[in-house]
């Protein structure tokens, strides 16, 4: 969505969780009644249709519209907490209030609407997906599910799964990177966090919200076997592992069809083939109509402030009077509202009627642990890093990381605990109402100095070249921080670092030979100087604890196992889009209605159509697929230890699998992370991740691990059955490191399958 918005965080336990391949269906938690007994899916169900069986129409109609509470005064008796949305219960029913809040990255308070009110910070969702961990993606959700309950709301707008089609899209730092399997798992165990505090968490934005450039006009284009084979299969890999109350439908079209109103997605994939059971709500201000709404499957419109009218409300019920709507379609909307507050244990578990203070230092050890499993030393030479006892005059440049470490913008946005040392406001650009350029207050700079005591540590901030360089010299190490900020509502127009960057950090480097860049940005960039610069760390958003996480990998005290799970290409021709599709047509109209005021609503509603090329090829696919070599590949990682990979044993018959020795062959522990990829031998297909697992080993520890392959990353999804089918026969194994690691490939036989959509 993109207005201000508001989030809730907590805390949670971690959920030790093995992947057999990272494509079993781990199930969630029963959900309880008010007497603790546990609530069937059936059984929730039936509870909605007895509780809509004794609803008027006006009581129904209620249910299936909410107040965006920045401009809903007077709508309601109760109490409006700014924050993202708000719908009444009813109270003789027992239907309980609902409060939502912003949520991917922490309880959100964009432009600090609630004065005051601080959550804890997540690293961005990339950092996530970096530490290829369901544990750390659960804890996360955990954690936030906690802080929500504790600031009083019940509904969390969290669980983003669209896949990175575009490294430039201004969005990504938010999502879980470009692999249907580790997006879809990773968001499904964040989910599950979440609603294990007994409220509901969404997932979204379904589907292809892949650019925001034009996102409420732009039409997504692609054919329905690559749409299955990676969007929509990575929201019903997560789905099942989450089992979301929500899902949130997206502002754009797919194949001429706005997402929310959409009757292929919403109940032909959604609800028949996957048997979803909660609530399909709109994102704030993507609903277009009333009836062709409801009908293809919207159950309720979020925010409806935002809409062009309020679709909802009085026009439904006109609708469902004259039979336009059927008054059962109406009568599911609302018991699929019902029905995810009830499965999720939202609908007993009462929110507190005064907010209560988190358990914010607990929450930050959880922040730190996502940071420092997320963080992705990309290269290191000579092994400069950790930093040598050795080097006794360190300097810092740039970055602002004297005083903290950058957040992205957007509804994401939380106002951490400890303020924000950096905050700019924007005077233009489609995010200025609601996002400013932010800092979390925590600085890698005063971090470094704790975590290296007796180290000379100097600051200086970059933006007189002569001096830095002179500051360079002096020194026995430097380390610089670039920084990209990016933010929900548009995208970055290219992919090179902003504010001459680049040239900074090529003149540093040339005047210090031990440099080290520490990257904090919304995703990729390009680094022309990466041949100067001996080590590079990969720093994402590292939330609110990030400079301490930073200064434990710099100094050693953590070994860095992220992983990338989004690729960096070499050059900006390699993607298949090298810049924002539509964005010159945009800015122009923009311009016209600017000069005239009669082209403003040709500028809003004109859509335009972005052809996905690449269907389900994308990201380390694509490279693949045309035989292209990325600055680093999806998968990549180092670390400051060694394993090897010994004694495989490739399976096949009905599943596809692969066992082996991971071998800690260094002298310090560390965490690895083997990926399985696969191919049908001959078909000429990239090669798919189908297996991942994260390993945590101790110095010359060796354990067996087996990674089962997830069986539809296998398949192909073939529109004339319809449903997934394996073609019988022989199967390329590659057990690896990254995506383009074929150092160690073995075969399998593999029997024909079918298995429904």
């Amino acid at each position: 969505m993109n207005t201000r918005r508001y989030k809730a965080l907590g805390a949670g336990a971690m959920l030790a969780i093995a992947i057999g391949g990272a494509g079993a269906v781990t199930a969630a938690p029963p959900q309880q009644d008010r007497a603790g007994a546990a609530v069937s899916p059936a059984d929730a169900r039936a509870r909605a249709d007895r509780l809509v069986a004794r609803m008027t129409l006006d009581e129904k109609i209620a249910l299936v519209h909410g107040l965006f509470p920045p401009m809903a005064a007077g709508k309601t008796a109760n109490e409006l907490i700014p924050s993202a949305g708000h719908v009444d219960g009813i109270p003789r029913l027992g239907i309980p209030l609902v409060r939502e809040s912003d949520a991917s990255l922490g309880v959100a308070n964009q432009v600090e609407q609630r004065k005051g009110d601080v959550a804890t910070a997540l690293p961005s969702g990339l950092a996530t997906a970096a530490s290829f961990d369901p544990a750390i993606a659960h804890a996360g959700g955990a954690m936030i599910g906690a802080e929500a309950r504790d600031k009083r709301f019940n509904v969390l707008l969290a669980g983003g799964v669209n896949l990175t089609r575009d490294p430039w899209n201004g969005r990504n730092f938010e999502y879980l990177g470009e692999d249907p399997l580790l997006a879809g798992t990773l968001a499904g165990e964040h989910i599950a966090g979440v609603q294990s505090n007994r409220i509901v968490s969404t997932i979204k934005h379904y589907a292809l919200n892949a650019q925001e450039t034009g996102r409420n006009v732009v039409d997504a284009r692609i054919g329905e076997a690559a749409l299955r084979m990676s969007d929509l299969l990575a929201f019903q890999i997560a789905v099942e592992r989450g089992n979301p109350g929500s899902v949130m439908c997206a502002y754009n079209k797919v194949n001429g069809d706005w997402s929310c109103e959409n009757r292929h997605l919403l109940t032909d994939v959604l609800k028949r083939d996957w048997g979803y059971r909660g609530w399909v709500m709109s994102d704030w201000g993507a609903v277009h109509s009333t009836a062709k709404a409801a009908n293809a499957g919207l159950d309720q419109e979020s925010g409806q402030e935002l809409d062009k009218a309020i679709y909802f409300a009085a026009p439904l019920k006109d609708a469902v009077e004259k039979g336009q709507v059927p008054l059962g379609r109406l009568d599911d909307m609302v018991a699929r509202y019902l029905t995810g507050l009830i499965e999720t244990g939202a609908f007993a578990a009462a929110v507190p009627a005064r907010a209560v203070t988190p358990n914010y230092a607990a929450h930050a050890e959880v922040a730190q642990r996502a940071a420092e499993a997320g963080i992705v030393l990309l290269k290191n030479d000579g092994d400069l890093l950790p930093i040598a006892r050795s080097a006794k005059r360190i300097v810092v440049i740039g970055g602002n990381a004297d005083v903290g470490v950058l957040s992205g913008g957007g509804s994401s946005q939380v106002r951490s605990v400890g303020g924000a040392p950096v905050e700019i406001p924007l005077a233009t650009g489609a995010s200025a109402s609601f996002a400013r350029i932010t800092y979390h207050a925590s600085s890698p700079l005063l971090a470094l100095r704790k975590a290296l005591p007796g180290v000379r540590i100097d600051w200086i901030d970059g933006r007189n070249l002569n001096a830095t360089v002179d500051a360079a010299k002096a020194a026995d190490l430097a380390i610089v921080f670039a920084t990209q900020w990016t933010s929900e509502a548009q995208d970055v127009p290219n992919l090179n670092l902003p504010d001459q960057q680049d040239a900074l950090i090529t003149a540093i480097a040339t005047a210090q030979p031990h440099t080290i860049a520490v990257m904090e940005t919304g995703g990729p960039v390009l680094m022309p100087w990466l041949a100067k610069v001996p080590a590079v760390i990969q720093a994402w958003y590292p939330g609110q604890r990030g400079g301490e996480a930073l200064a434990g990998i710099l100094s050693g005290r953590i070994n860095p196992s992220g992983r990338l799970p989004i690729t960096f290409p070499a050059d900006a021709s390699q993607p298949p889009r090298p810049r924002p599709v539509g964005l010159d047509r945009l800015n122009a109209l923009e311009a016209s209605a600017a000069a005239d005021p009669a082209n403003a609503a040709r500028y809003v509603q004109e859509s335009f159509p972005v052809d996905y090329v690449e269907g389900a090829d994308v990201g380390y696919r694509w490279y693949e697929k045309k035989g292209l070599k990325p600055m680093f590949p999806f998968g990549h990682g180092l670390s400051y230890t060694q394993f090897a990979y010994r004694n495989p044993q490739v399976t096949g018959g009905r599943t596809l699998s692969v066992t082996f020795d991971v071998v800690n062959t260094g002298k310090r522990a560390g965490a690895d992370v083997p990926q399985m990829y696969v191919a049908r031998d001959g078909s000429g297909a990239p090669m798919r991740l189908a297996g991942f697992r994260r390993i945590e080993l101790k110095p010359g520890e060796t354990r067996r691990i087996t990674l089962t392959a997830e069986p539809r990353i296998v398949a192909d999804y073939d529109t004339a059955l319809p449903g997934w089918r394996i073609a019988g026969g022989t199967y390329r194994v590659a057990l690896a490191r990254d995506a383009t690691d074929r150092t160690m490939v073995a075969t399998a036989t593999l029997e024909p399958q079918t298995r429904k959509p």
